[in-house]
């Protein structure tokens, strides 16, 4: 069984990438005010500069079905369409409004399977300016423990930057 990404990078390389990658992304966003522009643009770079992120990217919430996640922008292989509040993961995250990082998604109650492949993964909840939640960011890793308390904190820091903007109706 291959090692986890984290036990194979030292903190400091990885906390360095994260840092130059938050003010890419940050510099690439700058005045861009479309909603998904910024969500594709977002799950783009993080797909690109991680190679154990399997699968990433953004469910929305749908305007139509306030408790209900559509699929965004994203990268990777199918996901799935729609998540209810409080269902898998993501769901968690979007009940919760909080970030969840789950070693092994197969010990999770009520794991949605959208790839069997994925092993791992942390979710974060995407908040616009007035504190509204918008969606969810979703990072999947066909790898066990990929993901610990450094990427939520990088991950968090952002999504918050990316979407705490005023959002036009």
């Amino acid at each position: 069984m291959a090692e986890a990404f984290n036990d194979l990078i030292l903190p400091a390389e990885k906390a360095e990438r994260y840092a130059l990658l938050a003010e890419e992304i940050a510099a690439v966003l700058d005045g861009e005010p479309n909603l998904t522009a910024r969500m594709a643009t977002v799950a783009s770079m993080l797909a690109a500069s991680f190679d154990h992120f399997f699968w990433t990217g953004f469910y929305v919430v749908d305007p139509d079905k306030p408790r209900e996640l559509v699929v965004g922008p994203y990268q990777g292989t199918l996901g799935c369409l729609r998540i209810a509040f409080g269902r898998g993961v993501c769901g968690a995250a979007a009940e919760s409004g909080q970030t969840q990082v789950v070693e092994d998604v197969h010990a999770f109650p009520g794991h949605i399977a959208c790839d069997a492949r994925s092993a791992s993964e942390i979710v974060v909840p995407v908040f616009d300016g007035a504190g509204r939640l918008i969606g969810v960011l979703d990072v999947d890793s066909d790898q066990k423990s990929a993901f610990d308390e450094m990427d939520a904190s990088w991950l968090q820091t952002i999504v918050h930057k990316a979407f705490s903007i005023a959002r036009t109706a």
